[in-house]
């Protein structure tokens, strides 16, 4: 879909350009695309392009951190059953 009709830039180009460059800003957009912003009616629906783009990438980003968390917390029980606190006691009383 055509968001921009000065430019002819379209939501593929802005959501390529956002994974590609990381870009924050509009005007970052229109400068990957070796343009500028003209009557600006555009302006609104790239940036909620950009952010839709980007949050998505928080979300994986986050999905990834619980993922990493979820998986030492896992190997720290399984090394905790692996030999109980309670061994050396088991021991020393035999």
């Amino acid at each position: 879909m055509i968001v921009c009709s000065c430019n002819v830039i379209s939501d593929h180009q802005v959501r390529a350009v956002t994974a590609e460059h990381a870009v924050r800003a509009t005007s970052e957009v229109y400068r990957c695309l070796g343009c500028s912003a003209c009557c600006g009616r555009c302006a609104r629906t790239i940036r909620g392009i950009v952010d839709e783009a980007r949050g998505r990438t928080r979300v994986d980003s986050a999905a990834a951190a619980i993922a990493a968390f979820a998986r030492s917390e896992i190997e720290s029980d399984i090394d905790d059953a692996e030999e109980p606190d309670d061994a050396p006691a088991l021991k020393a009383a035999s």
